[in-house]
């Protein structure tokens, strides 16, 4: 299967995107972009939507109204393509309980159309990178949380993404798994991975991402690179994330 992307597109473009439940508005016509090779921090309080951005970027939430774009591919129109350059690492953990770990990578590369025979290797890289090599035959109730968190990031580049999205990465981790998680995220990124990240750490995302979108009520109220919206405010990005979602 292929794994191209448009020469010169944006990982993510974002036009005026509506998402409705009901008489709910979640998400309220945000229009954004992140370029290839971006760090990009997607902050907002809970409940702002930013969790329902995401879902529509993968194609878990249909869109109300408005477009979004993978790499220059409609992830509606063009799903299977859009799709197939996105990886998820997502806040909870969904992981098949029947499954060892290394089962786990394999069976999720299969929804990218890939066989087991060809994402073995693979498989067995992500596990010793991750260092759960001692664990690929354990199902994952016996993981720590952190090593469940460092499988989560795995599992998601499994099928070897050029967009890796965020949620929530190092929720319920301790400091010394937190700044490991950092520089390995940073090395994918030097590597040419786009990362998306949603993060209540808002120190996270101002020492790991070069622009920052803030959401607050289904609406973007920032969105700029992180230095100059730090510079122009004089403050810490909590202390602008306060002002921004309290106002």
């Amino acid at each position: 299967m292929s794994n191209g992307a448009a020469a010169g597109a944006p990982a993510i473009e974002i036009s005026h995107l509506v998402k409705r439940y009901g008489s709910f508005t979640a998400v309220d016509g945000i229009s954004l972009r992140v370029e290839a090779g971006d760090f990009f921090a997607f902050l907002g309080p809970n409940g702002a939507g930013k969790t329902t951005t995401i879902n529509a970027i993968v194609g878990l939430a249909r869109l109300t109204a408005g477009s979004i774009k993978i790499y220059g591919y409609d992830n509606a129109a063009q799903w299977r393509a859009a799709r197939s350059l996105v990886g998820l690492a997502p806040q909870e953990y969904n992981f098949d309980r029947y499954l060892s770990i290394r089962d786990i990578l394999i069976y999720q590369a299969g929804y990218f159309g890939l066989r087991p025979s060809d994402v073995a290797e693979r498989a067995d890289m992500l596990l010793e990178r991750f260092g759960l090599s001692s664990k690929a035959k354990q199902d994952y109730m016996k993981l720590s949380g952190g090593m469940k968190r460092r499988l989560t990031l795995a599992r998601a580049l499994i099928h070897s993404p050029k967009l890796l999205i965020l949620d929530e990465p190092t929720a319920g981790v301790d400091v010394e798994l937190r700044l490991e998680l950092w520089e390995l995220l940073r090395t994918l990124n030097r590597d040419g991975m786009t990362i998306f990240l949603t993060t209540h750490y808002l120190e996270e995302a101002e020492e790991l991402c070069r622009n920052v979108g803030i959401i607050r009520s289904g609406k973007v109220v920032a969105l700029e690179p992180t230095h100059e919206l730090l510079e122009r405010e004089g403050k810490r990005l909590q202390d602008v994330f306060l002002e921004l979602t309290r106002s």
